[in-house]
């Protein structure tokens, strides 16, 4: 028996990355899992990837429209059963110094980020109410933590999930319903492999463990918020980072 067998789960941004490992995982621990994602042809194929229907499905997602949100919950809730886990994953990077970064960016990240995982903290949490209780992880990071040099924008969307999360917690916890969040740090993603090798360099300096972590890792942090082992645990924030920044 997996950790989450027989459960349905919901988590963004998972056509791909992290969030695609956190739907892997999640299915091989017995859940089933609706992906969220606004890339279509990209989504398709993480549904084919993760076993097929059976297993997995597919909706087009905006996490800053709420209504919107909706839409996996619906779909999750009529093919797999009710919702039991939510996972706030979506996101995209827009780094540009303060004096450079326009409004646009800033304001991008702000509805991607911090307003996305408000819209999906509510909609999971009205349903799971109605269930007797679940588990919603946000994803934030430790930018939100430290603050980054060129991510004004994505350090203080970051924060303000984190923020979120306990208020979220502090208001549901009485129906049952738990919001923990995780901060990863360095992951090895396409992304972050995508970097300058001297900007690489300079953040893997600053990790105790003395490498990056993958994003099984992360999945692995994210498997044990959604399931009952952390069944006494919320507001928390657990960090993921190799101890950097500790």
């Amino acid at each position: 028996m997996g950790l989450l067998e027989g459960r349905t789960a919901v988590v963004t941004g998972a056509a791909r990355g992290i969030g695609l490992e956190i739907a892997r995982t999640f299915i091989a621990n017995g859940a089933r899992v609706v992906v969220g994602d606004i890339d279509d042809e990209a989504g398709a194929a993480a549904v084919a990837e993760l076993g097929g229907e059976d297993h997995a499905r597919y909706v087009h997602c905006d996490v800053r429209d709420g209504v919107a949100v909706e839409a996996p919950i619906d779909v999750a809730e009529e093919a797999f059963g009710p919702l039991g886990v939510f996972v706030n994953n979506a996101g995209v990077t827009r780094d540009a110094t303060m004096r450079t970064m326009t409004e646009e960016q800033f304001d991008d990240i702000i509805a991607i980020h911090l307003k996305g995982t408000w819209n999906g903290t509510r909609a999971a949490a009205g349903r799971m109410r109605g269930h007797g209780g679940g588990a919603i992880v946000n994803i934030s990071s430790i930018s939100g933590k430290v603050g980054l040099v060129g991510q004004t924008n994505y350090s203080a969307a970051k924060a303000g999930i984190v923020g979120l999360t306990k208020a979220a917690a502090k208001e549901v916890a009485f129906a049952g319903v738990r919001v923990n969040a995780v901060q990863p740090g360095l992951i090895r993603t396409a992304m972050t492999l995508a970097m300058p090798e001297h900007i690489w360099e300079e953040k893997m300096a600053e990790i105790p463990m003395g490498r990056a972590a993958e994003p099984s890792e992360v999945a692995q942090v994210v498997l044990f918020l959604a399931s009952d082992m952390s069944s006494y645990m919320t507001g928390t924030v657990l960090e993921i980072t190799g101890g950097r920044h500790i």
